[in-house]
């Protein structure tokens, strides 16, 4: 399994990773904290937002759409109180305190990753049995997963939780490996694949691809330093904010 991932992880990634706490079970959102992208614990929902935008690889109109719909998500992550969505707007979102947030599916998703992070190899050769082997862009072929495959995955995992199941856990379902495939997909079209190699290498070593940090070398110097000062900006004092609230 390691040789097929070879030459897969980003190489802006630091050679010693960033630890993620198991109570961040999105591993997307891993991957950016063990790369240094994020901070591993509260990250303001701007930055956060901007990130993620960048990983998209959307441009113009598209990419503010896909920032607006990935702020929403970030701003009720960590729950739907009141109060906690004033702290997730004042001070962000807690990356460490996701699980068993709202987001939350309990067992009613992929199950590759367990209560306390721990990668279930049968559970990503059972997503593997859902691809095809796919003609690789840049040469080879390999095992990936198209849109409509990725939907019979998902309807696959909901129908074995039919015991433990919320209604909304479908729906959540379709922001996550549908987006992963818009990130991370090869390929144009219907047949844009979501490569199962890369997924491991996302799950087991918290790595993104080359070409998702490739996106994040392109952008303008000048755009995302004029980001970060207005995160600071906004940021106010050094002090969290959310121990007062």
């Amino acid at each position: 399994m390691q040789d097929d991932r070879a030459g897969t992880v980003s190489s802006d990634a630091p050679a010693r990773q960033t630890a993620v706490s198991p109570n961040n079970p999105c591993p997307f959102l891993r991957a950016l904290v063990a790369a240094g992208f994020v901070d591993g614990h509260v990250v303001p929902l701007s930055k956060l937002t901007r990130t993620i935008e960048t990983a998209t690889g959307e441009r113009g109109l598209k990419e503010r759409l896909a920032g607006l719909k990935i702020y929403l998500v970030a701003l009720v992550a960590n729950g739907l109180g009141p109060l906690r969505l004033l702290r997730s707007w004042w001070s962000g979102a807690e990356l460490d305190a996701l699980r068993d947030g709202p987001l939350d599916k309990h067992g009613s998703g992929s199950r590759i990753l367990d209560a306390t992070a721990q990668v279930n190899e049968a559970e990503l050769a059972r997503l593997a049995e859902f691809g095809k082997d796919r003609q690789d862009p840049s040469g080879g072929s390999e095992r990936g997963l198209t849109a409509k495959e990725i939907t019979t995955y998902m309807d696959a995992n909901f129908d074995r939780a039919r015991d433990t199941r919320r209604p909304i856990d479908r729906l959540l379902m379709n922001g996550e490996w549908p987006i992963l495939l818009r990130i991370m997909g090869k390929g144009e079209g219907e047949e844009r694949y979501l490569s199962v190699a890369e997924v491991g290498t996302l799950f087991v070593e918290r790595r993104l691809p080359d070409r998702i940090a490739a996106r994040r070398r392109s952008r303008n110097p000048r755009r995302e330093a004029a980001f970060a000062c207005s995160a600071r900006s906004r940021s106010g004092p050094s002090h969290s904010p959310a121990r007062r609230l």
